[in-house]
């Protein structure tokens, strides 16, 4: 079997999963689970197959026009190099791991059949758009996945909180997608053709005419999709949806595609100097924000939502300093250990029997309940924090050598700008990094809250699943040697003094949280349990915190103690009750956008109503009264008639007669 027949069924063999699962899961429920399993497990050894035939060499390129669609054509093409053939292995891995896992979480969920379909289906559109060698054929897997979400995303559609995420995350994403769209037909039009390799040649004769347009409106597209300040705040609602669903999409799928994206077209935004200026930026703004959003965070899910924000920040950043092959070795290296997080996080929420107590500030001491979770979730924070020898050291060292390389003027990848914004800022998140993944460990291992109910062990697979994601978290970043043969040849090794900085600050952030969560713990022994926030000083923080406890007699019977241990009110301060709120963006975001929109519509409405609706019932008000006047003419009797046509009759007779004397 050819190389190109291999690559065609990986994307194929779930699609028909997902449309065997829908047609035959309520009527045959003996077959969900193999359909929701199989066709992804085989699609991942065929993916494997084809990156070992690929092996990091020239790029396999194939292409059929099905049909004559003008003078730009569009054409069922596959272009898959080595940045390809790996993503679609770690695609099809986390996809996997996800559908067995999803087998022991939701083994009692009565939609279980439709979920493993889109799943299946979600899966399908992401290899698509990892494999796609034409820009339209990648837009279709592009816009399935955000309808997927969609429906993922509000697969608790009986709660208000799910049903509100996935509208939100649907309408957020389309926000992007339609700037992307024009940006996609001005690039092939400027090309005379959307395939991938026809554009990047077109870019390196100089014929693309509008630069820094067409990467400005692809950027709208890849914000909203990768979860990119400004359009990023949809990603932590969606946690309303099932835990596998995030690491699904928080991983190596949906949010990745954006950053990918920029990968395969990197040679488009370089040709803008003032693109890349922007994609620093906002790679910076998003890096150091999501960072401080997650250390505010009391929910487990929406701690690890921020992260994934930051890291793809991390992958943004790498892209706007030129180095798509350290942003493809994050990409790759993140997905494995946040997704390992986020099943990690769903083995706490399983042992505690509901979604509802994924906030950390309720978990006690949960090391001998769920241990297979303790010591696998430990691993993937070690690689989150970048603490070496874990694969996130590796990974972000890559990308904080790439953007020192450009700060200090050794390659002209990028603006010198575009490398200080991305090499200060990633230190800075780095530091931010160390803490929030610490203050997670302490708040859901060795946490103050009240004790969940034991509801025993976890299926076996759920279990299983961890340990092997665990794996690459610890060992992938050894690869740093060999990928690099699979990329564009540039050295991923990490460099010392980012190291040694990087690292550094990581084990800060991480020690300076113990000591602040030392001294919460002291104070919070100090404080009543169930004491509640009945005071106005109550969201003051840590600092006030131990200046009310001391007066609790003034308040009477109710005293005021802030979340048991938790050391991000204190690292924060009065910037907490701001940073738990993503900074109030949706506020913003509600007053400049929403609120205008929504008294547009009342305006429509109204001049619907009052004006148009107006003319309407006139126009159909008149001709009804002159049909009541008509009725109330024909009664039906003879002789009102007769005396009618005679009255009429004499009428003209007198007008005839006096017309006759005038003349």
């Amino acid at each position: 079997m050819t190389t190109t027949t291999l690559a065609v069924l990986v994307p194929l063999l779930p699609f028909l999963g997902a449309a065997a699962g829908l047609l035959l899961g309520r009527t045959v429920p003996g077959f969900v689970r193999p359909l929701a399993v199989l066709p992804t497990l085989a699609s991942l050894v065929l993916a494997v197959l084809v990156a070992a035939r690929q092996g990091g060499g020239r790029a396999l390129d194939a292409a059929t026009e099905l049909t004559p669609t003008g003078s730009v054509p569009i054409e069922l093409a596959l272009h898959i190099d080595g940045f390809a053939a790996l993503v679609a292995v770690l695609v099809g891995t986390v996809a996997t791991c996800v559908q067995l896992y999803s087998t022991g979480y939701l083994r009692d969920d009565p939609r279980y059949p439709s979920y493993a379909a889109l799943v299946s289906l979600f899966t399908s559109a992401m290899f698509l758009v990892v494999y796609s060698g034409d820009l339209i054929v990648l837009l279709v897997g592009w816009e399935v996945m955000g309808i997927c979400s969609y429906f993922l995303v509000g697969h608790y559609w009986e709660t208000p909180e799910a049903r509100a995420a996935s509208l939100k995350a649907f309408l957020v994403t389309k926000l992007g997608d339609v700037p992307f769209l024009i940006g996609l037909f001005a690039l092939g039009t400027d090309a005379g053709s959307f395939r991938i390799t026809h554009v990047l040649g077109t870019v390196a004769s100089g014929g693309l005419h509008h630069p820094t347009v067409v990467a400005l409106l692809l950027l709208a597209g890849v914000a909203g999709k990768s979860a990119q300040f400004p359009l990023h705040t949809w990603l932590p609602d969606a946690m309303a949806g099932p835990t596998p669903v995030s690491a699904l999409i928080h991983a190596a799928t949906m949010v990745a595609a954006g950053v990918y994206f920029i990968a395969r077209l990197l040679p488009v935004f370089q040709a803008s100097s003032a693109a890349m200026v922007v994609l620093a930026v906002m790679a910076a703004v998003t890096m150091a924000g999501s960072a401080l959003a997650a250390l505010a965070q009391d929910d487990i899910k929406r701690v690890l939502a921020y992260s994934t924000i930051g890291q793809l920040g991390y992958m943004t950043g790498a892209l706007a300093v030129g180095d798509r092959g350290a942003a493809v070795f994050h990409l790759l290296s993140h997905g494995a250990f946040k997704a390992l997080l986020f099943l990690a996080a769903g083995v706490i929420i399983h042992a505690a029997g509901t979604n509802s107590l994924a906030a950390m500030s309720r978990m006690g001491d949960l090391r001998d309940r769920i241990p297979d979770a303790f010591w696998t979730m430990t691993v993937a924070l070690l690689a989150l924090a970048a603490i070496p020898p874990f694969s996130g050291f590796f990974s972000k060292e890559s990308v904080l050598g790439a953007a020192e390389h450009v700060a200090t003027g050794h390659t002209d990848h990028a603006p010198g700008a575009a490398g200080w914004i991305v090499l200060v800022t990633g230190l800075v998140t780095a530091l931010l990094t160390g803490a929030y993944a610490t203050r997670l460990w302490l708040l859901a291992f060795r946490g103050h809250g009240a004790k969940a109910p034991d509801h025993g062990r976890q299926p076996l697979v759920m279990n299983a699943v961890l340990w092997v994601l665990a794996a690459p978290s610890i060992a992938f970043g050894l690869t740093y040697r060999v990928l690099p043969d699979w990329f564009d040849g540039r050295s991923l090794t990490p460099t010392l003094t980012t190291s040694v900085l990087g690292t550094g600050l990581a084990l800060v952030g991480a020690l300076v949280t113990y000591g602040a969560w030392r001294h919460t713990t002291a104070l919070a022994d100090r404080i009543p349990l169930g004491a509640v926030a009945a005071h106005p000083e109550a969201d003051a923080g840590l600092v006030e915190a131990e200046a009310i406890a001391s007066h609790v007699p003034a308040y009477g019977d109710i005293a005021y103690a802030p979340d048991p241990a938790d050391p991000g009110r204190l690292l924060l301060g009065p910037l907490h009750r701001h940073a738990a709120e993503g900074f109030h963006l949706d506020a913003v975001y509600g007053r400049l956008f929403v609120r205008p929109v929504r008294a547009g519509a009342s305006l429509v409405q109204f001049l619907d109503r009052e004006v148009v609706e107006t003319y309407v019932r006139g126009a159909g008000a008149v001709p009804r009264l002159l049909g009541a006047a008509v009725r109330r003419a024909q009664t039906g009797n003879v002789q009102t008639y007769v005396s009618a046509l005679l009255a009429g009759t004499v009428v003209l007779a007198v007008a005839a007669l006096l017309v006759a004397t005038g003349a």
